[in-house]
């Protein structure tokens, strides 16, 4: 029995376990080439560098939402069209993605390299940051399309049933990266500019060997053929309008990054920041743990649902949101219990970031099952062509809910004011979502009902 029909007739929590174990390691792994950079700079270098690398951080926030505005888009119609055995249509999508990744690549190195100045300054940068933040995106910026083919690439090989190949070369990646960090940045004393260095070449080496992967494996269920390359409009309008939602989850997190990290500079100023950076890296790793679990599910929801297989559906979205929402409970029960050891993971000793970054971390993770439960619910939408709901869940969290509630909380609680908007976000989000999704859910077994009859 192959991986196309094991998505329709397996146990769902056989499937889960399958493809989402790959998908977490390989989420984890990638994050960890951002969070293994913080690790040896914020120690490495110092307090300065960690907070350079926290101004970089939106930029790179929103290279991963342009990453994933392709890659899950593209991904999700995949494993779509193979739901309907519509194998042509598949193979459509692998190469309108590629082309997707190279144009949209390009356009971001170039509009980076006029630009990278005025907008780090924008983002939040003073006079003493500035020169670490500019080494370290100036690299990036000029190779990012390594950043989206490791990234994008490995999320199509999981949508068409290999998730094991994609974690093993994601874990490639990574191991490459904390390699290379301390030898580029220590031993060739290439600073902060090594560890961007570090993750390029880790993400060029993933990037080519998924390339060849859908070029010549024998594994692949669907082959990069050049005539797929060309752009078809319907292709591209569907993979954009499911890719938008994780997009604009990624976009409006980087708008709030930015909005952030000014108001904790004008509060706190330049520890504070870097604070939100040790701060930002954490929640990082966390989103990327229930985000594999999302792209674990991603294959079998979007493949049962264009099978008309809606019992399964349901079954593999209950099963998802109880993982994540108890891997969410976990992780804040350990914050609150030794805040120090997760901030001193990226601090060299800097007792005032430890202080800041103790009080942030415990009221920012205050109520993140209920985010876990929202990232789910949200990917939910996207994965069975849903994006709508998905996209408006995602604005209202970060554009109609953390913006405003940054103008007004900083005035009347100062820094603490600032980590207080997330747990609040998180509870009306959170009721939002399951209003949805209950709506959702009724009308899902009735269709079921209707297929069964």
């Amino acid at each position: 029995m192959n991986v196309l029909e094991r998505l329709e007739t397996e146990k769902i929590s056989k499937l889960l376990i399958e493809f989402s174990i790959p998908a977490i390691v390989g989420m984890i792994v990638f994050a960890l080439y951002n969070i293994v950079d913080r690790i040896f700079i914020g120690k490495g270098i110092g307090a300065y560098a960690m907070a350079g690398l926290s101004i970089c951080f939106p930029i790179f926030i929103i290279y991963i939402a342009f990453g994933m505005l392709i890659g899950q888009g593209g991904g999700s119609v995949l494993s779509i069209k193979l739901g309907e055995h519509d194998y042509k249509g598949a193979q459509k999508a692998l190469g309108n993605t590629f082309t997707l990744f190279i144009l949209v690549s390009l356009f971001l190195s170039i509009f980076g390299y006029i630009y990278i100045d005025k907008i780090l300054l924008i983002f939040g940068a003073s006079e003493v940051t500035l020169p670490y933040a500019k080494e370290y995106i100036f690299v990036i910026n000029n190779l990012v399309i390594f950043n989206f083919m490791s990234m994008g690439i490995s999320n199509l090989v999981r949508a068409e049933g290999n998730a094991k190949f994609a974690m093993q070369t994601m874990i490639l990646g990574a191991i490459t990266n904390i390699i290379l960090d301390p030898i580029f940045i220590f031993y060739f004393h290439m600073g902060i500019k090594g560890a961007a260095y570090a993750t390029i070449v880790s993400n060029m080496i993933v990037s080519l060997i998924n390339t060849y992967y859908f070029t010549f494996g024998k594994k692949c269920h669907v082959r990069l053929r050049r005539e797929d390359l060309i752009l078809d409009m319907e292709t591209v309008k569907m993979i954009l309008s499911i890719g938008i939602s994780p997009f604009s989850l990624q976009l409006t997190t980087s708008l709030a990054t930015v909005l952030c990290n000014k108001e904790l500079l004008l509060q706190g100023g330049d520890f504070a920041v870097g604070a939100m950076g040790i701060i930002n890296s954490i929640y990082m790793f966390l989103s990327m743990v229930i985000a594999g679990i999302s792209t674990g599910s991603q294959p079998i929801l979007g493949y049962n649902f264009g099978a008309k297989k809606y019992n399964r559906v349901l079954k593999t979205f209950k099963i998802s949101i109880i993982a994540a929402v108890s891997l969410g409970f976990f992780l804040m029960v350990c914050i609150f219990i030794v805040p120090s050891i997760f901030i001193n993971l990226f601090n060299d000793g800097n007792q005032e970031i430890l202080k800041i970054g103790i009080n942030g971390i415990r009221i920012y993770f205050l109520l993140i099952p209920l985010n876990c439960f929202y990232i789910v619910g949200s990917n939910y939408f996207q994965s069975i062509n849903k994006a709508n709901k998905s996209l408006f869940l995602n604005l209202l969290r970060q554009i109609f809910l953390v913006i405003p509630l940054l103008l007004i909380l900083p005035h009347y609680f100062g820094i603490s004011g600032i980590w207080m908007i997330f747990p609040i976000s998180d509870l009306i989000v959170f009721a939002v979502t399951v209003i949805f999704l209950k709506r959702h859910m009724t009308k899902m077994r009735r269709l079921n009902y209707a297929s069964l009859a």
